[in-house]
């Protein structure tokens, strides 16, 4: 089935996991008119890249909300992690899960590091992150929102159906309010992540 991602300037027509078509949300919804229309607010960008994969999934460990009273809700580095895994490696794949869900929510799309621990790669697997070499220079502390932010390469005809999408005005808007305005991440042509 067609699917056309539409902001309010850029269009983009998905079929299957394939970017099928790019122009203006007018040409696009006239020349395919049978295809599903989703409408975002905002920037379509082809996702980010996330150098911290290891860190982030591997030693942190994100909190189920059922244990919000017990841990809180933000992710949990350092010993205290560490000694969660240690005590409990059962842990890790749950955490893994949602840390990838918060990745996702970040409009990340591909990860960088070396990932040991099966869970970790299974729950990356599952929703279709791609790995990325690590930049030389890593942007500072481990973080969702890394800065710099590391855009991956425009989105082509043809090419893999993977994108997210920020409620931001521009690309500056993007670097200076985060990742954490992303409203939608596709990944393999599927809708992996909806903020609304």
């Amino acid at each position: 089935m067609l699917t056309l991602h539409v902001t309010g300037s850029s269009a983009v027509l998905v079929d299957g996991d394939t970017v099928a078509a790019l122009g203006s949300p007018e040409e696009l919804t006239a020349a395919h008119p049978s295809a599903r229309v989703r409408r975002w607010p905002g920037l379509l960008t082809p996702g980010l890249l996330n150098p911290y994969g290891p860190e982030i999934l591997e030693s942190t460990y994100h909190p189920d909300p059922r244990e919000a009273e017990k841990f809180g809700t933000l992710p949990i580095g350092g010993e205290r992690a560490r000694e969660l895994f240690r005590t409990d490696p059962s842990r890790l794949g749950p955490s893994a899960r949602r840390g990838v869900q918060r990745l996702l929510a970040h409009g990340t799309v591909a990860i960088a590091g070396e990932l040991r621990s099966k869970a970790a790669l299974d729950a990356v697997r599952g929703v279709g992150l791609v790995f990325a070499a690590r930049p030389a220079q890593l942007p500072g502390p481990v973080s969702l929102s890394p800065k710099p932010l590391v855009l991956l390469p425009q989105l082509v005809v043809g090419g893999p159906a993977r994108f997210a999408v920020f409620d931001v005005e521009s690309r500056e808007d993007l670097v200076r309010l985060g990742p954490s305005t992303c409203v939608a991440t596709v990944i393999g042509g599927r809708l992996v992540y909806r903020g609304r």
